[in-house]
């Protein structure tokens, strides 16, 4: 049980150094290091979201204290809104987990999660646990607390109201329940199995705050200044938690540094109360482990003896430290300690290892080269046993001369049966609020292992060390320079659809071709092709019979579908698969890849089985030519496309008052007035072109402390509102059944709200000047109607409409009511008698 145990922490610790580029450090981080040898102590920090967390205070524990330091966010912030792309969902967690990741490598924290879905807002911690499975999430925070052992906990919000956000008040409650359940052997025994044992934290405290419009400190907390200035680091906390915070690029929460005192706050929940200090009565020096008295001055020596430009020289040391460690009797702090002290050895050695491939994708059936580099940059007694690449063992047993590069090369095949790299939380069907996890030991990790490894045993000073590296697709980008990724495991073709959504009108008889393509990830010559198109009424193949297709070429293949086919069916979905086969091989295919791609953070690919929902509905539209001014980023645009409409997109240069008219509507995509400075210089133009006979529509923006509007919107006074109805199935009153936008061109029913996904509107429109026009109310349990969701006003010859409803998250999802919805505003203003 203790081997397992050992074997479970080892990978717990180094999962979040998988998949990055090669991390560089100098003489003081490893100064740092050494000192941290002498540090046993562990703090959880436990919050809802990615960017919850208090990254100063993450920095100080980890790199003042020098505890292990981890942040366990609940969700993986699938919900939120996304400032720099258009990614939603799933999609937007991904981002937001590597994000996550990036943050903690700037700190110095772990990062770990439960299997919690972002659903969106929500205002009540009923909700959330409902939504959630609350026992489902409560073991997974229990199973973290069990496997990371952290002596105090430390929650980011309280379990009332206060926390602002009903995923935030959960995060408190499962936190402070997980507290005594973790340590109770009869809950969620299961888990024993795995390795773990009951865990009691000394305390859990909650980290107060004054931020919006809650103060939430008092002069009874405890008071601690986090704020100093780290000078083997040369930066305060301040300024490493602000380059941590602004990793979150997605949520716009780029942030300046901070210098000077910094007082964090603490208000004592349940345990053993600290009264001077967050670390009072916690016994974090080797007299916590058995027979560690021995250990300390071991290390404390190596410290003394230390040198800044000759780090080398520690080795012999730092090597007799591991064996000292080696028998100690097992337990976390051993592991702990063991796979520090080799890092710091590689470390000391300016060991310099290496394994990359030529490709981003190693596909299923076919073979990558991977190219070892080895440089033994200070020249360490160390001997180079064997190199360990799949099912390549290379016995060399070679001396490292000081500084000198050992390259070789090695073609690895990747066996057809080798699974995909999909993120493992997405491996299964999702229920309604959280991921399908079957495997127990992947639960509470950030990402998956790599692909493919790269074992080096190295014999140093007569000990023998194994370091692993992932191996990764090098590439030089001729901006960026030399870059690192993920080397992903893909299937030998992958299949994609177009479009994403077609529009039938019930009215009339119509077809639509659709695509499908079959993209090559290696090279084809002389296959059969077997490609089918299914759908819940008809199925039909087209037979390719000398399909030839270089790796990395497409091929489409064009089908007819019309509503005729569906019969009684409101909404359908076009399905794809494919065979191909060459008299040795068949190889089925139906999995598309999606690649997400930004600057900041590791590329992201995830597989899935694309599908084109098909709808059949009652949709009339007037009006023909739309202007769209892109904002920070959504799909409106191509659902505009897919309804009929001529879409131009809009630039700064555009926005004239001659160049407008040619528009029957002007929508501006979401935040476009966040994020848009030259909004603002368009206003008048854009009143004109309202005040002239034209519409314009204006989609959510939001107003908060990282994103307010610069700008003018309406033409009569209102205010932009944080309010929102979160719950999507709340009833829509007509507050003015007989306005047009209720009744043309198509006749909007209680029946149009149904269907909708996670929320109805948000940052609704408030304080509204009388000219305003409310046709919609509508309001989450419990609470006031809000009329701000949907406001209309006449302004010369036109019509200027705000709307907080999420027509960005309903016409992707393909709703029909919002479709409907979307062309009544868009033909409120009839100028051009259609």
């Amino acid at each position: 049980m203790r081997k397992i145990l050992s074997f479970l922490l080892l990978s717990f610790l180094v999962q979040c150094s998988f998949s990055q580029s090669p991390s560089s450090y100098s003489s003081a981080d490893i100064y740092l290091q050494l000192k941290k040898l002498n540090v046993l102590g562990s703090a959880l920090y436990v919050a809802a979201h990615p960017d919850d967390e208090n990254t100063r205070l993450l920095a100080w524990l980890a790199k003042e204290r020098l505890f292990r330091a981890g942040y366990l966010s609940l969700t993986r912030g699938d919900g939120g809104q996304n400032l720099i792309g258009d990614e939603q969902g799933v999609d937007l967690g991904l981002i937001r987990t590597q994000e996550l990741l990036a943050a903690r490598r700037i700190d110095g924290a772990e990062q770990f999660f439960t299997r919690a879905y972002d659903f969106g807002f929500s205002k009540t911690t009923a909700e959330a646990f409902e939504i959630w499975n609350k026992e489902k999430i409560l073991s997974d925070v229990v199973w973290v607390i069990r496997k990371f052992q952290p002596d105090i906990i430390i929650t980011r919000f309280p379990e009332d109201s206060r926390a602002g956000h009903g995923h935030h008040s959960g995060s408190a409650v499962l936190a402070h329940e997980a507290f005594k359940a973790a340590a109770d052997p009869n809950r969620f025994p299961e888990q024993f199995k795995y390795g773990v044992q009951p865990w009691q934290a000394k305390r859990i405290v909650w980290n107060t705050f004054n931020f919006g419009n809650t103060n939430t400190i008092s002069d009874d907390q405890l008071k601690i200044d986090v704020g100093a200035f780290n000078p083997v680091l040369g930066k305060s906390y301040g300024e490493i938690a602000a380059e941590s915070r602004s990793q979150h690029k997605s949520q716009g929460f780029g942030v300046p540094s901070s210098r000077g005192e910094q007082f964090e706050y603490f208000k004592h929940t349940e345990g053993v109360p600290a009264k001077n200090d967050l670390l009072d009565d916690i016994v974090f020096d080797w007299s916590r482990v058995k027979g560690g008295e021995k250990i300390s001055p071991m290390i404390e020596e190596i410290i003394r003896n230390y040198s800044l430009s000759k780090p080398e020289l520690s080795v012999p040391a730092l090597v007799n430290l591991y064996k000292a460690l080696q028998q100690l009797p097992d337990g976390v702090w051993k592991k702990t300690k063991m796979d520090e002290t080799q890092r710091i050895i590689e470390m000391c050695s300016g060991l310099w290892l290496e394994a990359s491939a030529n490709s981003e994708y190693a596909v299923q059936g076919d073979s990558i080269t991977v190219g070892v580099s080895i440089n033994n940059r200070l020249g360490t007694n160390a001997l180079l046993e064997k190199i360990g690449l799949e099912q390549f063992d290379t016995v060399l047993q070679k001396k490292l001369d000081r500084n000198k590069n050992l390259n070789f090369t090695k073609r690895l095949y990747v066996n057809p049966q080798r699974a995909i790299t999909q993120p493992y939380w997405m491996e299964h069907k999702m229920l309604e609020g959280s991921f399908s996890v079957d495997d127990q030991e992947l639960i509470g990790l950030p990402q998956n292992k790599p692909a493919f490894a790269a074992n080096f045993d190295i014999t140093i000073e007569g000990v023998s060390f194994r370091f692993v590296r992932a191996i990764q697709y090098k590439y030089t980008d001729p901006v960026r320079g030399e870059l690192f990724q993920p080397l992903v495991i893909v299937p030998s073709v992958s299949v994609s659809t177009e479009p994403s959504i077609v529009i039938f009108r019930k009215t009339e008889e119509q077809k639509a071709d659709v695509g499908i393509r079959l993209s090559a990830n290696k090279n084809f010559n002389n296959y059969v092709a077997k490609v089918s198109k299914r759908t819940k009424n008809e199925n039909s193949t087209q037979v390719d019979s000398s399909f030839q297709l270089a790796k990395g070429l497409s091929k489409d293949y064009i089908f007819t579908i019309s509503n005729k086919q569906m019969k009684e069916l409101n909404q359908d979905y076009v399905q794809a698969f494919a065979e191909l086969a060459n008299g040795k091989e068949e190889q089925p295919a139906y999995l598309s890849i999606t690649g997400i791609r930004y600057d900041h953070i590791p590329h992201i690919h995830y597989f899935y089985q694309d599908a084109i929902k098909v709808l059949n509905m009652d949709l009339k539209t007037v009006g023909k030519r739309i202007g769209y001014i892109e904002g920070a980023g959504d799909k409106v645009s191509i659902a505009l496309q897919q309804m009929g409409y001529e879409v131009t997109m809009l630039k700064e240069k555009d926005i004239t008052p001659s160049y407008l008219k040619q528009f029957d509507a002007v929508i501006t995509g979401v935040r476009a007035y966040n994020v848009n400075d030259f909004m603002a210089e368009k206003y008048e133009t854009l009143m004109n072109y309202v005040k002239e006979g034209g519409n314009l529509i204006v989609q959510y923006n939001t107003i908060n402390f990282i994103s307010n509007v610069r700008s003018k919107i309406g033409p009569y006074p209102l205010t932009i509102s944080r309010n929102r109805v979160t719950d999507e199935n709340s009833k829509v009153n007509f507050l003015l059944p007989d306005h047009p936008v209720l009744n043309y061109p198509n006749k909007i029913t209680a029946a149009d709200f149904d269907g909708w996904v996670q929320e109805r509107s948000i940052y609704n429109a408030d304080q509204l000047d009388v000219a305003y026009e409310t046709p919609l109310s509508m309001a989450d349990p419990g609470e006031n109607d809000q009329k701000g969701s949907l406001v209309i006003a006449n302004y010369g010859k036109g019509k200027f409409v705000y709307t907080g409803l999420v027509f960005f998250r309903e016409l992707p999802a393909g709703v029909p009511g919002a479709y409907r919805l979307l062309a009544n505003i868009i033909a409120l203003n009839r100028k051009k008698a259609f």
